[in-house]
């Protein structure tokens, strides 16, 4: 496996919403992405007091919907992203070790995400599935990470201890949901950190992802709302100075329509507004209605406003926009939360292929 900046890394929790969204994306599209697939979290249920899932409930199904939903294709898949270093299945397997199995024997073309300071179990783990799959792995560093002076000693004991060559490996700088602004002051931030990463040119792929998408909804009026993503604008302004002194340009990366934090929240008390998250050019349109579970059909109006606004990319343009369509004429189900998460994230991850594919045409 191999790709150049030319490429998209759409980095998803694997529920429902998103999922079903990665599914209805086009040929084309699937073509120029590879997703980074993280385990979601256990969830917690606030009556019992008790998580909602054991391990085994949670990475049972997992295998066989990437499959499913993905394909046999290659993909970045991070297990331990959202689970406790201690969590372990019922009969005493590690997570890494139970996931990839289920993913080999369904033939799917995962690779491990490895994360610095885990414990020694997490890594032998990692080891165990490079050494049966023999597809590397993928090293996934926070900025913090990034500009440390000890990552090469880091990654030359990752290198020695796992037996792996850096040319046979992808690296991901994830920035998650920094403050980015002022923007200019991080780019040169973002610029200096990049440029002094260790092998900089030996690595298979290089990427960078992040998002500013909102934490949270409750901070969004109603109505109409513009926010700038400037992940993407860092991206664009990093690119041309890397470009301007012929360095390696990283392939782009973000979070689609989501936040990278995790938040708990006890569903018997939270009112969820109806929302639609559409991602433009450079911003997120994101119209906001009012409590979804007393008006659930609010979405044919809320459909209907963005149809009629100049950031609607047509009925062509995706699955997505085509569902909002047709909700605004009211031939489809106004459908409920989880239907609006795929929307929004199957537009998302077409109009950025479409983007990223444009911006270095």
């Amino acid at each position: 496996m191999s790709f150049n900046h030319n490429h998209y890394i759409p980095c998803l929790r694997w529920k429902q919403g998103e999922y079903l969204a990665v599914l209805e994306l086009s040929s084309d599209t699937k073509k120029n992405i590879t997703p980074l697939i993280e385990i979601p979290e256990l969830g917690w249920d606030f009556k019992e007091k008790k998580p909602m899932k054991t391990i085994d409930q949670l990475l049972e199904p997992f295998a066989e919907r990437v499959c499913i939903k993905w394909g046999r294709e290659f993909c970045f898949v991070d297990v331990m992203k959202n689970i406790n270093n201690s969590d372990r299945m019922e009969d005493g397997t590690h997570p890494v070790k139970f996931v990839f199995e289920q993913l080999r024997d369904k033939k799917s073309l995962a690779i491990p995400v490895i994360r610095l300071g885990k414990d020694v179990e997490y890594f032998k783990a990692i080891k165990e599935v490079l050494k049966k799959d023999k597809r590397g792995i993928c090293v996934r560093i926070n900025l913090e990470q990034a500009d440390k002076k000890e990552l090469k000693e880091n990654i030359d004991l990752l290198k020695s201890n796992l037996e792996i060559v850096v040319d046979s490996c992808d690296l991901i700088v994830d920035l998650g949901a920094l403050n980015f602004i002022p923007i200019e002051g991080f780019v040169k931030l973002v610029y200096s950190i990049f440029t002094q990463l260790p092998y900089l040119n030996g690595w298979r792929t290089v990427s960078i992802i992040g998002t500013s998408f909102p934490e949270t909804m409750a901070t969004l009026k109603g109505g109409v709302n513009i926010i700038t993503r400037y992940e993407w604008e860092l991206y664009k302004k990093l690119v041309a100075i890397l470009r301007k002194e012929e360095k390696r340009i990283p392939t782009f990366g973000d979070y689609t329509i989501n936040h990278p934090s995790i938040i708990s929240l006890d569903m018997r008390i939270v009112k969820p507004s109806a929302s639609i998250r559409y991602t433009v050019s450079d911003k997120w349109v994101i119209i906001k209605g009012t409590n979804y579970r007393e008006d659930p059909k609010q979405y044919i109006e809320l459909s209907k406003r963005l149809v009629k606004t100049k950031y609607y990319c047509g009925k062509d343009f995706s699955f997505g926009d085509d569902y909002i369509y047709k909700c605004a004429l009211k031939q489809v189900s106004h459908g409920n939360l989880t239907t609006w998460r795929k929307v929004g994230t199957n537009h998302h991850i077409e109009k950025l292929s479409h983007d990223i594919a444009n911006h270095f045409a």
